[in-house]
């Protein structure tokens, strides 16, 4: 169970899911709330042109700028986009997310050929995770939880109740870009690791299983943490043996998102079966009595 992670390219897969975790963990609690699964889906997408960007500019080292530069402008767009009303929060996502990919496409379509450089910024490569990356990660990580834990509160009212962030003082359009330029940072960290494919199943599945389990906030936070911290270590040892000792190609990140998956439909199983002995339970005593 610890013997592969002593091999560092798994040590430095670990490392990363465990940043990814810390971060997605709270964050995918405000996106489910906000009811804002589309607009991270439509952020994963809409960083890949950057990433291309960053990657004919620069190379490798060029990725993580142009992911950030076209993350943060999509969230600003994004929020100005649906600051009078004057298109729903679908639409605008909807157009932004489609120029924004059609953007990458072009630009990946016009080299020679599709290089597995280009095409690993999809499904990502965790296992070839370097420091520097991490150290990038790290960063974000520092720099997100900071962000987010001076505007949680305000945010979270924001969600449940906009009229009430508005008559607290609030200004409901900076909540909103707050959340979006959240979101965009979480995407950059995660991109290189993930890809923009599966990035989306970090920030909602979890979210989504911990709210089987509590309704509180801070519960699903830890909760979504605690998964994608299990999923990742179960993962990377699945995709470790059945290579190692089988012979079988596993992709880490997929294994590691069918995983959090997995346990979101037990979780859902659970809570369906918990929610109908519940029902035979009241449906009894009304009957006794």
């Amino acid at each position: 169970m610890i013997e592969p992670f002593t091999v560092p390219f798994m040590g430095r897969a670990l490392a990363e899911i465990v940043l990814l975790a810390v971060i997605c963990g709270p964050v995918g609690v405000l996106v489910l709330v906000r009811k804002l699964s589309f607009v991270s889906d439509a952020l994963t997408h809409t960083v890949f042109p950057g990433v291309v960007v960053g990657f004919l500019a620069g190379g490798l080292d060029g990725i993580f700028l142009g992911a950030l530069v076209a993350a943060l402008l999509t969230a600003v767009v994004l929020t100005l986009l649906t600051r009078r009303g004057a298109l729903s929060d679908d639409a605008s996502t909807a157009v932004v997310l489609t120029a924004m990919f059609s953007v990458g496409v072009v630009l990946v379509s016009r080299r020679s050929s599709y290089t597995s450089d280009l095409t690993s910024f999809l499904f990502g490569r965790l296992l070839t995770v370097t420091m520097q990356q991490i150290a990038e990660t790290a960063a974000l990580a520092a720099l997100i939880l900071a962000v987010l834990a001076a505007g949680a509160r305000a945010m979270l009212l924001r969600a449940f109740d906009p009229a009430a962030a508005t008559a607290a003082g609030y200004r409901v359009f900076w909540l909103d870009l707050w959340l979006n330029v959240i979101v965009a940072l979480v995407v950059v960290a995660a991109v290189r690791a993930v890809g923009t494919i599966l990035v989306v199943a970090l920030l909602i599945v979890p979210a989504a299983a911990a709210r089987l389990v509590s309704h509180r906030p801070m519960v699903m936070a830890l909760t979504g943490t605690g998964l994608i911290l299990l999923a990742g270590w179960t993962g990377l040892l699945a995709s470790w043996y059945a290579s190692v000792e089988h012979g079988i190609a596993l992709a880490s990140a997929s294994g590691v998102v069918l995983l959090l998956v997995a346990g979101y439909l037990m979780l859902l199983v659970l809570s369906l079966v918990r929610v109908r002995s519940l029902a035979r339970i009241r449906s009894l005593a009304r009957v006794r009595s």
